[in-house]
């Protein structure tokens, strides 16, 4: 157990009963995440290689940096030849440890064990204070201090479980990495204290394989490189802020890369901040790609990304989806980096395993569940709008879905609420407009607002959309239904007061537009009422879904085989759902299951 290994003193019950949970975790995600990418197909990368994922610390966004634990998890759920990072400082007595930053209170207890310890040092020219590895031996910190996780706004959960400072001896020999990536950050400041980070790479390079070694120091790369052979050990130099000064040469990073030539005589590859590759304006939306990649690749120099996380509000043109923001990086039209620094190497490793080169839509599996829109792309486009639904088809949903109101004319239209003032810009001051107030001229003229359930964390969606698009009505979402190849279905949603005179509009207007004829597309009518549902039951094309409140899986069995008199099918929000109760139920009555996230819990 890591724990046993790292902490003998602390092995106890509670110690492992937490281990054998996360072992048992890992395991599942380890045979969804953990799969090797397609190495026949053709990547724009410099070697025509897959991606690398390296795990910074580990998987640091979750324990803390360098942890043991880290790096285990990011081995176990990442691609087979996950390379993990080690930020290397050097100790009093010459030992090499991982940790996260030159200060070591940023991401460990130090500051408490050793009280008085802290001094001011020079760090890259700049007077500092802190508690540095510099004046304390290994053992000082393997046995008496512990990590704590470094980024203050992700969770302090792991801070107490006593996680050691380890050493890159112990990373190599007890982890085992599939590849070693040494970050060397501070060479001149170790120098400074008549210690060699140039002897300690030469020297751990001759008991454990390095595969790569970093470095912001143009002078240290070039004292190294002489001893490294590229076939073995490549070295990469790490390109800080555009208008920060590499201190051997004084020039500032942003001119060094327009001499690349130069990097080529020492280097194998840079590394470069996100924004190098793809920059994001004050507003948070995407620029166009610079040519960093491919002047990089033309000089025969590999190109890696860093800064990636899951949890630090990217580009709004990723909607908030990780998974985008990595595939822009290693699967466009253009290039590929040749692979990517993050702090959640699971998600990279999924981008890169599951989605690029179109794998996601290529998978097959045993159970294909279907994906179905809600209220169209909603967390792009104001929810109901002709833009949420073309966006939901052009982003691969099967399914997209209407909530149909009514307005005062009796036109029947989409709109996730009859509440008006929440999803329009309307008077907030007033108790409610509600659509059966407002004749279908008068909402058609108003102008949509998007969603935002999540501000209490200051995060927006997609800010320049917000009031794009225009509603439609249920005869114009049948249409262009019918016109979209990719769909296999519709879900038209009847809830409120007026649900049985809803129900009447939307069969007319079904009817009208011929889907009760049909059969290339599915006809899905939703309600939590069953009279409604009873109005479409037995009628062919029509499948009737009934909307559950909590769960009902663990009712008595004249209550399931109720639900089967008036639906075929059953939607509920996930956590309702007990999956034991359901494999039961599926034996008893037959009956599909349908089961969405909870809106509270991810804020949908």
């Amino acid at each position: 157990m890591v724990c046993q290994q790292a902490f003998p003193a602390m092995y106890n019950p509670r110690c492992r009963a937490f281990f054998l949970l996360l072992l048992q975790c890992s395991a599942v995600l380890a045979l969804v995440s953990a799969q090797e990418p397609s190495q026949t197909d053709h990547w724009p990368t410099l070697t025509g290689k897959p991606p690398l994922v390296i795990a910074r610390g580990g998987f640091s966004g979750l324990f803390p940096d360098s942890s043991q634990i880290a790096f285990g998890l990011a081995r176990q759920v990442s691609l087979p030849n996950v390379h993990l990072w080690c930020d290397v400082q050097l100790t009093k007595d010459g030992f090499g440890i991982c940790a996260q930053g030159v200060k070591l209170e940023n991401a460990t207890n130090i500051a408490t064990i050793y009280k008085n310890s802290s001094r001011v040092y020079q760090v890259n020219k700049v007077p500092t204070r802190g508690w540095f590895s510099v004046d304390f031996t290994y053992e000082e910190l393997a046995n008496n201090v512990a990590l704590t996780q470094g980024v203050y706004s992700r969770s302090n959960r792991f801070d107490n479980h006593g996680f050691a400072i380890i050493s890159v001896d112990h990373l190599a020999t007890q982890v085992q990495p599939p590849g070693l990536w040494l970050n060397i950050q501070y060479d001149a400041f170790f120098t400074q204290h008549n210690l060699s980070m140039t002897r300690f790479v030469l020297s751990v390079s001759k008991r454990v394989k390095v595969d790569y070694i970093s470095s912001p120091e143009l002078a240290f790369l070039t004292a190294i490189e002489s001893g490294f052979k590229p076939t073995t050990t490549k070295l990469v130099f790490r390109f800080l802020g555009r208008n920060e000064i590499e201190p051997s040469t004084s020039q500032t990073y942003g001119s060094l890369l327009k001499n690349l030539t130069l990097v080529k005589t020492f280097a194998s590859g840079i590394l470069v901040p996100k924004d190098y590759i793809w920059p994001v304006d004050a507003t948070l939306y995407l620029q166009p790609h610079t040519s960093v990649v491919a002047d990089a690749h033309k000089a025969g120099l590999e190109v890696f990304a860093s800064d990636f996380v899951n949890d630090i509000p990217i580009s709004y043109n990723y909607s908030h989806d990780p998974i985008s923001e990595y595939l822009s990086f290693v699967d466009n039209a253009d290039f590929s980096v040749d692979g990517v620094l993050s702090d959640f190497p699971m998600t990279a490793s999924e981008a890169i395993a599951c989605f690029a080169h179109d794998l996601g839509r290529k998978a097959s599996s045993q159970a294909k569940p279907l994906i179905i829109s809600k209220y169209g792309a909603s967390g792009d486009y104001p929810g109901c709008t002709d833009l949420a639904y073309n966006k939901a088809i052009a982003d691969g949903a099967e399914i997209i879905d209407c909530p149909v109101q009514l307005a005062k004319d009796g036109t029947p239209f989409c709109l996730s609420s009859e509440n008006l003032t929440e999803s329009a810009i309307v008077p907030k001051d007033v108790g409610g407009i509600f659509s059966f107030n407002l004749a279908w001229n008068q909402i058609q003229n108003l102008k949509p607002a998007i969603a935002n359930p999540s501000t209490e964390y200051k995060m927006f969606r997609n800010p320049k959309f917000q009031n794009a698009g225009k509603f439609v009505t249920l005869s114009d979402f049948l249409a262009l239904s019918k016109n979209a190849k990719s769909l296999t279905g519709v879900l038209i949603n009847i809830e409120n007061a007026q649900g049985v005179k809803v129900a009447d509009a939307v069969n007319e207007v079904v009817i009208k537009a011929g889907f009760d004829k049909q059969t290339s597309l599915k006809v899905m009518i939703q309600s939590s009422n069953s009279s409604i549902l009873m109005k479409f039951k037995g009628k062919s094309n029509y499948e009737c879904v009934y909307k559950a409140d909590g769960s009902i899986a663990d009712g008595p069995d004249s209550t399931i085989k109720n639900i089967k008199t008036f639906a075929d099918s059953v939607m509920q929000l996930w956590r309702s759902t007990h999956l034991s109760s359901w494999q039961k139920l599926m034996v008893s009555s037959p009956i599909s299951l349908i089961q969405l996230p909870d809106t509270k819990e991810i804020g949908a």
